[in-house]
């Protein structure tokens, strides 16, 4: 039994579901789907991973991201797992790892990082560059730089809230309202109880679909990122 609200996101709140391993067993699948080339025959989580790759090679091919080596191959994964990761933290006293800014701001600092020194080795003076806007004022060079590069500096900061700010309201919202209709079913008539079963089972709906655009939201601002290698 959940103490408050914020017990959702405990990873020991003593059950099996809780467990840390288990969800980072299940959030595996998105690796495996990556030899998914070695496999006999064909099935339907390989066309998943197969359409889900489609879709992201659209994207990346309109970035300088396709002419990195494997880019398309990270962020197709890296878009399925954060999907598995928001989906399971829904199950009910699941451990939601994508609520916490740790483990988001972990998956956010490497990528962004890789990239900014991928780009800094490849042509330091293209990478430098980046940072003062062509035609600006002589007078607001200095001013300019530190504003681009407090910009380019809070990117893994944002990516990391973004992601886990959107799904801890999340999860929040679903545990009042469902907390709510649990105390209206003893408490009052069945019409409230079944208004709220409504609301919440349309706003667990909502939840899904904003699991799955958060994980598109994230790739695609790394895939934005790309866009200035140098």
């Amino acid at each position: 039994m959940m103490a408050d609200i914020f017990s959702v996101f405990d990873d020991q709140n003593g059950t099996f579901l809780g467990l840390t391993m288990f969800v980072w067993t299940l959030s595996g699948l998105s690796l495996f789907l990556v030899l998914s080339k070695f496999w006999l025959s064909s099935s339907r989580l390989e066309s998943l991973y197969f359409s889900v790759k489609g879709i992201t090679q659209e994207l990346i091919i309109r970035t300088k991201g396709k002419d990195l080596g494997g880019f398309n191959l990270m962020i197709s994964s890296l878009f399925m797992m954060i999907i598995i990761f928001n989906l399971l933290g829904l199950i009910p006293y699941m451990f939601s790892i994508t609520s916490h800014l740790v483990f988001s701001f972990c998956l956010a600092l490497p990528l962004w990082l890789s990239l900014l020194l991928s780009s800094l080795k490849w042509n330091y003076y293209s990478f430098v560059a980046h940072f003062l806007p062509s035609g600006a004022p002589s007078a607001l060079n200095p001013f300019l730089v530190l504003v681009e590069m407090v910009s380019v500096s809070v990117r893994p900061i944002t990516l990391s809230i973004r992601l886990t700010a959107n799904m801890g309201a999340g999860h929040i919202v679903l545990t009042l309202v469902g907390g709510f209709m649990t105390t209206m079913i003893v408490s009052s008539s069945a019409v409230a109880p079944l208004l709220l079963f409504f609301v919440n089972a349309f706003y667990f709906i909502f939840e899904i679909a904003i699991c799955c655009i958060q994980g598109y939201i994230f790739s695609l601002l790394l895939m934005l990122y790309s866009d200035e290698h140098s």
